[in-house]
């Protein structure tokens, strides 16, 4: 039996942090302030808050600085590994909705980067699977981002 390996993704995946705060006034600018006065740039953020609690993802240039910061400075947070995909936004979205249709892989969240290089769309994607997602996009010809694409 062959096992076919995709090259790089154990190596080199983007690194998403997840965040867990009081949903207070004031956190959100606490944690990007944090991050930006020590020259870790976020790529892209989303929050989910509820009455009590925010869990803010991030995902960041350098992401041994940024967990540095976060253990230094009492933040309680998670990592994962995210899929991030590389689309045009205006034509390719609905053949990537198909291509996780066809993985058969349930995603969880997804959300847009800041930057736009090239004029593409970045997303990031968290879903049950990232091999099969990564291998089902890559035959259907989108670049998947590795951490080292994102990073300075």
């Amino acid at each position: 039996m062959t096992t076919n390996a995709i090259r790089g993704r154990q190596r080199d995946p983007v690194t998403q942090f997840s965040v867990f705060t009081a949903n207070r006034m004031g956190r959100l600018h606490d944690l990007i302030a944090l991050l930006s006065c020590n020259s870790v740039h976020v790529l892209a953020v989303t929050v989910l808050d509820t009455t009590e609690t925010a869990i803010i993802r991030v995902v960041v240039d350098d992401p041994q600085a940024a967990r540095r910061l976060l253990q230094d400075n009492g933040f309680a947070f998670t990592e994962c590994e995210l899929l991030v995909v590389e689309i045009d936004a205006a034509t390719q979205l609905p053949e990537l909705m198909a291509a996780f249709l066809e993985a058969e892989v349930n995603v969880n969240y997804m959300y847009c980067f800041i930057p736009h290089p090239q004029g593409k769309s970045i997303l990031g994607v968290s879903m049950e699977d990232n091999e099969i997602g990564e291998r089902v996009l890559s035959r259907r010809g989108f670049r998947v981002l590795r951490q080292s694409d994102v990073s300075r």
